[in-house]
């Protein structure tokens, strides 16, 4: 992978880089799909930092990002940020979407990261369309890291084939690949 952007197919948990990011919910207890698996493999370490952090500052904001300890995962930390829930009234559902990612690297940056790991945020229960999720994550991400030679490597980890084939195609489409 000598490529600042890629992809992987497989279990974002099982991830050997400084940072995997979790697409959480507000409440930060935890959830379904990639939320779930996460608070699973991390143990309760990740949970209690979650409580901490809502104590503090009430959950976290669509959009926004906290960080913690990974737990007994791989990497060094787990970045939770809230994407919006998809619908074609929400006229703010892909600035938001854009701010879960840019806000991501923020942190990650802010913490030394210099690989990272994202899943599909709200493509799965949120329903936001894959393809145009996508579109929003690549674009997100290239203009973020163009700014911060820091971030060495981005993973994208799909966990279906549908999410892994759109970002194949787009990834290689804008790569020229």
């Amino acid at each position: 992978m000598n490529r600042r952007i890629d992809i992987f197919r497989g279990d974002i948990t099982k991830m050997q880089v400084d940072a995997i990011v979790n697409a959480a919910n507000t409440s930060l207890l935890g959830g379904g799909g990639v939320d779930g698996a996460i608070h699973r493999a991390g143990g309760p370490a990740i949970l209690e930092e979650c409580i901490k952090i809502r104590n503090r500052q009430g959950g976290c904001k669509v959009g926004e990002a906290v960080i913690t300890t990974a737990g007994n995962m791989p990497a060094k930390y787990v970045i939770h940020t809230v994407g919006p829930v998809w619908s074609q009234s929400n006229k703010q559902a892909n600035e938001l979407l854009a701010n879960a990612y840019s806000n991501s690297l923020k942190l990650a940056v802010e913490n030394q990261v210099e690989t990272i790991a994202f899943p599909n945020i709200s493509t799965g229960i949120y329903h936001f369309p894959k393809d145009i999720a996508a579109e929003i994550a690549i674009k997100t991400i290239k203009e973020i890291i163009s700014k911060h030679q820091q971030i060495r490597q981005v993973i994208f980890v799909c966990f279906d084939d549908e999410n892994y084939s759109i970002y194949e195609q787009l990834l290689s489409y804008q790569c020229g690949n």
